[in-house]
């Protein structure tokens, strides 16, 4: 999976070669979501960003050769949004968010807020870049590259509450993954504990 290209033969060639893979995985589960809607808030969750550029940007500074303005403007971490707002010609709220291990969790709160102020959908995007081998001491969270897309609208399907830190089995795979996956073989109970955060997702009858 890791080593797969997106799919972004949608867009023109010349937009295409301004995205890196983390922007690419983002536009390939975001785009067929967002096709047809317009003024649709985006939601883009991604806890270590694009861990390849500042890479590159951090090994130029370290070895006092010049800085590219281009890789470093696309190094934010709203990059991804800004990009999607030029290309799409979309100019409703968007939000970049890195909030640490449960991401996806706050994505979904910063979504539902947005639903509830009154739009009617809103686009979740999470995903990850697997970060540089110099990383792999820090970085133990990105087993491979992945991104997930959900186009979220109001309703009453699902109920996450957030409590106290509980005993949990390890998983291996990205929390969002891991709820995609509960979402899919229908199971009616998720819970994704971090550090002192445990979420309960509880499907309603």
């Amino acid at each position: 999976m890791a080593e797969q290209a997106p799919d972004v033969s949608f867009l023109p060639a010349m937009q295409r070669r301004r995205l890196s893979r983390l922007a690419r995985m983002a536009f390939a589960v975001g785009w067929p979501l967002a096709e047809g809607l317009q003024d649709l808030p985006l939601v883009f969750v991604s806890r270590h960003g694009e861990t390849p550029r500042t890479f590159e940007i951090l090994s130029d500074l370290a070895n006092e050769q010049p800085l590219s303005p281009t890789q470093f403007s696309l190094s934010v971490h709203n990059a991804v949004i800004g990009l999607w707002s030029i290309m799409r010609g979309e100019t409703s709220e968007m939000t970049a968010l890195a909030a640490a291990g449960d991401g996806f969790e706050q994505g979904v709160m910063e979504a539902a807020c947005l639903l509830r102020e009154g739009a009617p959908a809103v686009l979740l995007i999470v995903t990850e870049e697997q970060p540089p081998a110099a990383y792999g001491p820090r970085i133990d969270d990105v087993p491979f590259a992945y991104a997930l897309g959900l186009l979220l609208t109001p309703g009453d399907d699902w109920q996450l509450d957030l409590g106290g830190k509980t005993a949990v089995a390890a998983v291996t795979e990205p929390h969002a993954l891991s709820w995609l996956r509960c979402l899919l073989t229908g199971q009616r109970t998720c819970t994704h504990t971090w550090k002192s955060r445990t979420w309960n997702w509880q499907r309603k009858p």
